[in-house]
């Protein structure tokens, strides 16, 4: 597979399914969630086609109940509703209407007879303390306690794990070749509790099309990451909902550890 994918014009107004797969195709391209079949995923986000992402969606087990219930919860049909993929995995109104106690029952559901007593009493306390089903508070919360990676990632050093599955913003530096630069803060343990750090250059591969990486991403905006990969261009809104969503998870996290 080459290191930059090549795909449809990004500029052009992406669906609910094709959304997911640009964030979803990174950890799964590694073995590490979701389906088998990875060039699919990633055809089917280059190509567009909906019908078959859908399919391959319902098949991200840590995902895509997530998904149904923010859809669910905001009384909407479609869990690839667009509006419903953002909340999930950058944070948005959606996200923020899911009631505490729709979101407990979900999890005691999906997780609580995967964990420990002890684990599964501090999942409680942070689902009270105003946890939110986005992808940060997955990666947070549910995956030191219950894991659910799969082809050898539960071997990876925890912290730099969480790093890379949570969706990081970056500003891109340069790009050489097919390969971005970006500047992007890490997640790091300090005095025992979790924060974001400062800002370190990564090189970073990702979506591409006719008119450049990410449609045509300049120097100096934004971009979302995803194990090693620039899903799309961040909005100013968007940056501003992932940033302060990832901090209120972290800070919620940190009650628990």
């Amino acid at each position: 597979m080459p290191a930059a994918t090549q795909s449809p014009s990004l500029n052009r107004p992406t669906s609910g399914p094709t959304l997911f797969a640009r964030y979803a195709y990174p950890p799964n391209r590694l073995g590490l969630c979701g389906p088998d079949d990875a060039p699919a995923l990633r055809d089917g986000a280059i190509e567009r086609a909906d019908d078959e992402l859908r399919h391959l969606a319902t098949r991200f087990e840590g995902a895509f109940p997530y998904l149904e219930l923010i859809a669910r919860e905001n009384g909407l049909a479609d869990p690839l509703d667009r509006r419903v993929v953002e909340g999930y995995w950058l944070g948005n109104e959606l996200t923020a209407r899911v009631r505490t106690p729709a979101l407990a029952r979900s999890l005691h559901e999906r997780f609580a007879g995967r964990m420990g007593r002890r684990s599964w009493e501090w999942l409680e306390r942070s689902v009270g303390g105003g946890s939110r089903p986005i992808h940060a508070f997955h990666v947070m919360e549910i995956f030191p306690r219950a894991g659910l990676m799969r082809g050898g990632g539960d071997d990876l050093p925890l912290l730099a794990t969480m790093d890379a599955c949570r969706i990081r913003w970056g500003t891109l530096v340069s790009i050489t070749g097919d390969e971005l630069v970006v500047s992007a803060p890490h997640l790091e343990l300090a005095a025992g509790k979790l924060r974001i750090g400062p800002p370190r250059l990564d090189t970073v591969t990702g979506w591409w099309d006719a008119d450049g990486p990410l449609g045509g991403i300049q120097i100096g905006e934004p971009v979302s990451l995803h194990w090693g990969w620039a899903c799309d261009r961040l909005r100013p809104p968007q940056l501003r909902r992932l940033t302060r969503w990832t901090e209120s998870a972290i800070a919620i996290a940190n009650q628990t550890i």
